[in-house]
């Protein structure tokens, strides 16, 4: 097993393979309810926002779907929710037709778990059974996301993706350009 960060506090994440497959996981703490931070997560309005997203339709509810079409290059995932238990978990598949950048296509999983603290909120992500390539391009890219959401909660302009995204590459290394 590979990783690309051994930063305990996770703040640059962590990107771990298993053969085939990657794993992308996340940790932030932001001093809000779990309820704001939530919302952020599942309202479509506040999702496009912070996922650059052109389309977000989420049918909250165990078995219910997810379809959007979002980032600098639009893709577009869909999935059922596998676990909608509001405000502490939001997982669903991540599926995505095979397109120029992504060849193969992918079939993958996102997490969401919100863990009150004190009042504050810990945020945790995990995206897994990625491809190894996705995986590895993906990495710096979750986190320029998660950057864009922490700023949305805290009512601060968004950061630039693409700025923050070349940034944070040499921090998740294994992503061949």
């Amino acid at each position: 097993m590979n990783t690309a960060s051994s930063n305990h506090n996770l703040l640059n994440g962590e990107l771990t393979y298993d053969g085939d497959f990657a794993r992308l996981f996340y940790q932030r703490r932001l001093p809000y309810p779990r309820e704001r931070v939530w919302a952020a997560l599942t309202d479509p309005e506040q999702v496009k926002k912070w996922l650059m997203a052109t389309s977000v339709a989420i049918d909250g509810r165990p078995g219910g779907s997810l379809d959007t079409v979002a980032g600098p290059s639009q893709i577009r995932a869909t999935g059922k929710i596998l676990t909608w238990d509001p405000p502490r978990a939001y997982e669903y598949e991540w599926v995505v037709e095979p397109r120029e950048e992504l060849p193969k296509g992918e079939n993958s999983f996102v997490r969401w778990e919100l863990a009150d603290v004190g009042g504050e909120t810990v945020l945790t992500l995990e995206h897994r059974r990625l491809t190894r390539a996705t995986g590895s391009g993906f990495a710096a890219g979750w986190h320029a996301f998660l950057d864009r959401l922490a700023a949305l909660v805290d009512g601060r302009p968004l950061p630039d993706w693409i700025k923050r995204f070349t940034e944070l590459q040499r921090d998740y290394p294994g992503w061949e350009k």
